[in-house]
């Protein structure tokens, strides 16, 4: 049986990684919680404690990896509230043995209380803050977030290894099918967006509020994408509770970049993508024991007919009029 690569992080590599770079460790490690990557708060001996990333083997490149924490700098540079990457000896990627790792400062925090309309207009501003970083160039090594790599391999991949149960593969197929059709005419709609620099996965978890407001955490998606990528997953609620919440961010949002509505049809898209990538991403990562320990549901007949449900959802939602702006 195949040895995953993450089961030979223990705790001494993980000491012993971080000694290699001169951090001295109290021997205290708590392991965080983290799927995609492997993420420790390590106490030091003269200092508060701090935070080690190890990277998924094979997910990054080591360019895509320093690219990410070269925006995440940019943006630090400019007092914009976010988490960068150590530089010690002069680098932000280090290396122990098969295992790339990257250093943070610990931040705590609270989720931010979304139905209040200030901290929504708090959100915005900062956001478009980030936003009008993102727009300054354009990443050269990291992928775009598009209808083929969070959509169409997506599917194929599900289809294409066993994770669908039998008598579900051609339901589910068929669904897939119609739910990238309703993907491609929002983007049809939408017409020629442009595509910045993202945080990529701007969910309340990645956000930390303090009394000073909040900070963002977690570039690790960050990628190629549109705008209203970082803002929709901000929404909750019913249509008019949507509208209500998009209308307090872009009070916000926009006395720093500008917003282009058309991309308001992408919404709901962009929804049905990351619902179908995160199905891939979880069968993708099987082998990892920590996957099939944290989604036992995954590889069930229910599972999978909630899928299909949700995809018969969404094709409705994609034919519906754009939230107002």
């Amino acid at each position: 049986m195949q040895t995953h690569p993450f089961s030979l992080l223990t705790p001494d590599v993980v000491l012993d990684a971080l000694d290699g770079i001169g951090l001295q460790c109290d021997g205290r490690l708590l392991a965080l919680n983290s799927y995609e990557n492997r993420v420790y708060q390590a106490g030091m001996e003269s200092r508060s404690p701090l935070i080690a990333k190890f990277y998924r083997p094979g997910r990054w490149s080591d360019e895509a990896i320093i690219e990410e924490h070269g925006f995440v700098a940019q943006l630090c540079g400019r007092e914009i509230p976010v988490v960068p990457a150590l530089e010690i000896g002069g680098r932000t990627l280090h290396r122990h043995g098969d295992f790339r790792f990257s250093v943070f400062e610990r931040h705590g925090g609270r989720a931010p209380e979304l139905d209040d309309r200030d901290v929504l207009q708090w959100m915005g501003r900062f956001i478009g803050r980030i936003h009008a970083v993102g727009s300054l160039a354009p990443y050269r090594h990291r992928p775009a977030l598009d209808i083929r790599s969070f959509g169409e391999e997506p599917a194929a991949f599900l289809l294409e290894n066993g994770f669908i149960p039998h008598e579900l593969i051609e339901v589910y197929r068929g669904v897939a099918a119609l739910a990238l059709d309703g993907v491609r005419r929002c983007y049809d709609r939408a017409g020629e967006v442009n595509a910045i620099r993202l945080h990529g996965d701007c969910h309340p978890g990645n956000v930390l509020w303090t009394d000073d407001g909040p900070h963002f955490v977690d570039f690790d998606d960050s990628r190629m994408g549109p705008a209203v990528q970082d803002l929709w997953m901000l929404l909750s609620g019913d249509r008019a509770d949507q509208a209500r919440q998009l209308g307090d961010l872009m009070d916000g949002y926009e006395d720093f970049h500008e917003f282009n509505p058309r991309e308001l049809h992408l919404v709901e898209a962009l929804r049905t993508l990351r619902l179908m990538h995160y199905s891939a991403w979880i069968a993708r990562r099987w082998d990892d024991p920590a996957f099939p320990s944290a989604f036992p549901w995954f590889n069930t007949q229910r599972y999978w007919q909630d899928r299909i449900l949700e995809l018969r959802e969404q094709i409705a939602l994609m034919d519906e009029a754009p939230l107002p702006v």
